[in-house]
């Protein structure tokens, strides 16, 4: 982590930035982390399971989204961690070795390097997996270029976008399909009858939608039951806790949680000295500025001593919340590292008991956290809802 104080970014570096962001490859990443060893072990066979909608899988998945460094060779997230093609591909068999279950990707993150990098790790192990990707930005399907649309979920493009993944995927199917991010200019009917399209066809089995408006959610599942939503929602963001999450109790819709431990932030990867610079995406992000850090560490210091108190570490005990939260969600962290994966796996072994959680919520939602979760950029394609259809 670079902790240098960075100087200001200058306006049209900002504009570029968020312009960019709008179709980027590496917005949504589950976090890598610097944290001390786990204590709980990662359980290393069946273990538990829990249902995600019509699925079941391991509580904790692992979430895939990377792309090419400056160096060739190199394989970066969005917060400074890197490593290569090698190193991540036995990343990903490790963790189905531990127990993972569920592997998130999409054709955004690279483009194409996250979707072709899990392809070929999963071979031989397919069958194993849950695989999810995604698909909704503007990108040209042979040369991996982000087109000026921004978003497209147009019926036609969806079909070309999974044809292509499937090839990179190295699959005959998909398990579970997302919009990435909700069409403006696309009604979900569409969108979601061409995905019952696919399912009919044996391409996809089950598809949902990412950071959509909850009137949007109904209308798609109207058209064809939705599997999962998929939110940013941690410790830092509880924002799902107000209408998605109870539209997805109502529907019998699973939940999975991208950025569950904050960035980094609620795995003790962050300090009220931590400065950051582009292309680190806490640069950009307000809840991360150096005027806000000092208060917003109260809750990374409440984590902490919570941690110590369940005898886990900082990312365990934050993981472990989301998952006492409902029996129906599963956050997908991210990592480079494979003992932070293992680590974050051993989550599914904490328990709290009745008065623990209400405590420990109580504590939560005492603290105030400063600033926006996401540029402005980012969330003006949050809880969008598509047009209506005619």
């Amino acid at each position: 982590m670079n902790t240098q104080k960075p100087r200001p970014l200058q306006r049209r570096q900002l504009l570029v930035t968020a312009a960019t962001l709008g179709i980027a490859p590496w917005l949504l990443s589950a976090c890598a982390s610097a944290a001390p060893p786990a204590r709980p072990s990662a359980p290393q066979a069946a273990g538990s399971r829990r249902r995600l909608g019509p699925l079941e899988v391991f509580p904790v998945g692992l979430g895939c989204q990377w792309r090419p460094g400056a160096t060739p060779g190199v394989i970066v997230d969005s917060y400074s961690s890197r490593f290569d093609r090698t190193a991540a591909i036995r990343l990903i068999r490790q963790a189905v070795d531990q127990g993972v279950t569920f592997i998130d990707t999409a054709e955004a993150y690279g483009p194409f390097l996250s979707e072709d990098i899990v392809g070929e790790a999963l071979q031989g192990i397919r069958d194993q997996v849950v695989l999810e990707t995604k698909f909704g930005f503007d990108i040209d399907q042979v040369t991996g270029q982000r087109l000026p649309g921004g978003r497209n979920s147009r019926p036609e493009h969806i079909r070309r976008v999974v044809d292509a993944q499937l090839r990179r995927l190295r699959t005959d199917r998909i398990d579970v399909l997302l919009q990435h991010r909700v069409d403006p200019n696309v009604p979900i009917e569409d969108v979601a009858g061409t995905i019952k399209d696919l399912i009919r066809a044996g391409k996809v089995r089950h598809y949902g939608l990412s950071e959509p408006g909850l009137q949007t959610v109904r209308r798609a599942h109207a058209e064809h039951p939705m599997a999962v939503i998929q939110n940013e929602y941690s410790m830092l963001w509880r924002g799902p806790e107000a209408g998605v999450l109870p539209l997805c109790e109502e529907l019998g819709i699973g939940f999975v949680c991208w950025s569950p431990l904050g960035m980094g932030f609620l795995a003790g990867g962050v300090n009220t000295a931590s400065r950051f610079v582009a292309p680190d995406f806490r640069a950009i992000s307000p809840r991360f500025a150096p005027e806000v850090l000092p208060a917003n560490m109260a809750l990374a210091d409440l984590v902490r001593t919570w941690a110590q108190r369940k005898n886990a570490t900082p990312a365990q005990l934050s993981l472990a919340w989301l998952l006492a939260q409902k029996p129906w969600i599963v956050p997908i962290p991210g990592t480079t590292n494979a003992a932070h994966m293992a680590e974050n796996l051993g989550a599914a072994s904490i328990v709290f008991t009745v008065d623990e959680l209400q405590q420990l919520n109580a504590a939560v939602a005492a603290i105030r956290i400063q600033g926006e979760r996401l540029p402005a950029a980012v969330m003006a394609m949050s809880g969008v809802e598509a047009p209506p259809k005619h």
